[in-house]
């Protein structure tokens, strides 16, 4: 049983252990200890939700309401939060100066009187749990910047600096809350706005802003921003009144006009349990409004304003007013098409009578679906992507498309149509292409072009220039890498100009001439293989025409890429396009490309050091696999 005695012993050993080590992490240590006893109070800030300051016969309360500092006395509003924080602040760091013993203040009962802490007029109380007593603020002693304090009901008087009576020894409207609403721009769900000319309503959805009324429309996300930011950053001049009376001198009992910010988002058929039953709530939003009245007789650079959640009159510079000339025009955005680029995987290029090319997106690059998803210029349909999100609209032609055929959208010019693209069935999407949106493009009239968003109903105008970044030619969006290879995987090299040279590596990766002479010009020769490896183009040109002047070329390069010279290539170089480009084609891909008069140059290096020398026939006496 000796085993059974001992583990009692342990167990018993490690209670006592575990908790004379809890309570003495509970206890302070020494320099805490000795931090608090020179503090004038001590508390935890985080249980204080009161504050009640007597200032003479003026009190003023402020109580903390779901983490927000309100006044409650002597009128009810909206606390400067800073300025209570500041406060309780400066109440953890207020240290005492130096203490007079309470048996001092017994001996001498006038000392009291003498300290203004008899029946001082300053006094400040923390409300919650575990307050400290009551302070009590005297007279500034003769030390520069120091005064007496005291707790209510204690026989000791501490001398302390004067920073916390600067804190209280205030009006009460120095404690409200300056800024209009603690509401922040990106709070606001919802608004509506109410000016002479009618009535505004606009919601958010996603990350974007759209107009309800009086139509249906995308709005501008900045404009809005800047709408709703005057209000959320406006800052209240004047405390004037509350609303509970006459609001006739202010021009408030019929404003002129209001706004109203929403901080919530449209709830559909809530269900609420309320005891036994269950009820189905609708929309349940929480407005804050702002009405806006006259200009004051005195300050004309202000307006008067009551703010409906503080119950009050204020006056706000003058510059707000400037939101009832707010029109709906005035909010509606001019981009022409809005998209969604994380869902976007197809688009489709309609040009009638000339067929559709399709670009898919796929492993982050794009391909031309149309030619066997062949590699397209990633870089360029993405700056079709940009280019359409950031044109804007000339005009808003019509908002309601009543007449296609005027304006040629009947049977439009080109259509750009953007889809997802799901692989399979999911329990969100179906499997295929969804479109999500379609621009088409009508009749042109001077600079512009018609144009209308298919799940829009407006026409509108924008410049006819966008048509031209808008190739329907699948060719023409084909990637711009002719050759992807190394340099050391050329293996047999023939140049044709007017006349032909050949070259190949041997065993020992050197080069030796097949057709030519003289000494190789190795640092041209590797220049040459550099370009020619990793060449690309300036842009696609389309279907080969004889404009390209392919029958006479003026260089030839034909090179293969395998030892036993089975893989062969070939660029065909032309004539030199109006924009100074070359003409430039290749075995095995279809159209025309330009290349830069740079990399032609470096194509035509002299691979001999006397480039006038005839080549010498090959020593084998055989023409180049390459041209047979």
């Amino acid at each position: 049983m000796k085993w059974r005695n001992t583990l009692i012993l342990a167990v018993i050993a490690l209670a006592v252990f575990a908790y004379f080590r809890f309570f003495e992490m509970k206890r302070p240590s020494t320099e805490e200890v000795r931090r608090q006893a020179q503090n004038v109070v001590n508390f935890d800030r985080n249980k204080i939700d009161g504050i009640v300051i007597q200032n003479g016969d003026q009190k003023i309360e402020i109580r903390r309401r779901d983490n927000k500092w309100r006044i409650e006395t002597p009128f009810k509003d909206q606390a400067d939060g800073a300025l209570v924080e500041s406060l309780l602040s400066d109440l953890e760091t207020w240290q005492k100066e130096g203490t007079i013993p309470a048996k001092e203040i017994e001996t001498d009962k006038s000392k009291l009187t003498e300290y203004g802490l008899n029946n001082p007029k300053l006094k400040l109380k923390l409300l919650g749990r575990d307050k400290p007593p009551e302070i009590l603020f005297g007279k500034d002693a003769a030390l520069e910047g120091r005064m007496y304090v005291r707790f209510q009901n204690s026989k000791e008087t501490s001398l302390a600096t004067q920073s916390v009576k600067k804190d209280i020894d205030k009006k009460p409207e120095e404690f409200r809350d300056r800024k209009l609403t603690d509401l922040t721009t990106a709070q606001v769900r919802r608004i509506t706005l109410k000016t002479p000319a009618g009535e505004v309503e606009l919601e958010k959805k996603g990350e974007h802003w759209d107009i309800l009324k009086p139509l249906r429309a995308r709005a501008d996300d900045g404009k809005v921003g800047d709408l709703i930011s005057q209000i959320t950053a406006a800052r209240i001049q004047q405390f004037v009144a509350d609303d509970r009376g006459d609001l006739r001198p202010y021009g408030l009992a019929e404003p002129r006009g209001s706004i109203t910010l929403y901080d919530q988002e449209q709830k559909k058929d809530q269900k609420v349990e309320l005891g036994d039953s269950i009820k189905v709530f609708g929309r349940e939003d929480k407005g804050q409004t702002l009405q806006i009245g006259s200009v004051p007789e005195k300050e004309k650079d202000q307006i008067y304003v009551r703010f409906a959640p503080r119950g009050s009159v204020y006056t706000l510079p003058k510059k707000i007013e400037e939101i009832l000339n707010t029109k709906p025009a005035d909010l509606r955005d001019y981009h022409l098409v809005r998209l969604d680029t994380n869902i976007l995987d197809r688009i489709t290029i309609d040009t009638p009578g000339k067929g559709k090319t399709v670009l898919a997106r796929k492993d982050g690059n794009w391909t031309v679906a149309t030619r066997n998803n062949a590699p397209a210029d990633s870089g360029a349909v993405r700056r079709l992507i940009d280019t359409l999100q950031n044109e804007r609209v000339t005009r808003f032609v019509e908002d309601i498309a009543s007449s296609l055929p005027k304006y040629g959208l009947d049977k439009p010019q080109l259509q750009l149509t953007f889809s997802s693209f799901a692989s399979e069935n999911t329990a969100e999407t179906k499997a295929g292409e969804q479109p999500f949106a379609a621009i088409a493009f009508g009749k042109g009239e001077g600079d512009n072009v018609y144009t209308r968003l298919s799940d829009e109903p407006f026409v509108v105008a924008v410049r006819r220039g966008l048509l031209d970044q808008i190739s329907p030619d699948p060719l023409q969006w084909q990637e711009l890498a002719i050759f992807k290879f190394k340099p050391e995987q050329i293996h047999r090299l023939s140049v044709t100009t007017d006349r032909e040279l050949s070259l190949e590596r041997d065993q020992t990766k050197q080069w030796h001439w097949l057709k030519g002479s003289d000494q190789i010009k190795q640092a041209n020769l590797q220049s040459l293989l550099n370009t020619l490896s990793n060449l690309r183009a300036v842009r696609w040109l389309g279907a080969t025409t004889q404009q390209h002047g392919f029958e006479k070329p003026q260089l030839v390069l034909a090179f293969t890429t395998s030892p036993d010279n089975k893989v062969s290539h070939k660029l065909t170089i032309g004539a030199q396009n109006n924009d100074g480009i070359w003409c430039a084609r290749v075995d095995g891909r279809e159209g025309a490309f330009g290349i830069s008069n740079p990399d032609l140059n470096i194509l035509k290096l002299p691979l001999a050091a006397q480039a006038t020398a005839t080549p010498s026939p090959s020593p084998s006496g055989t023409t180049s696999p390459i041209h047979k």
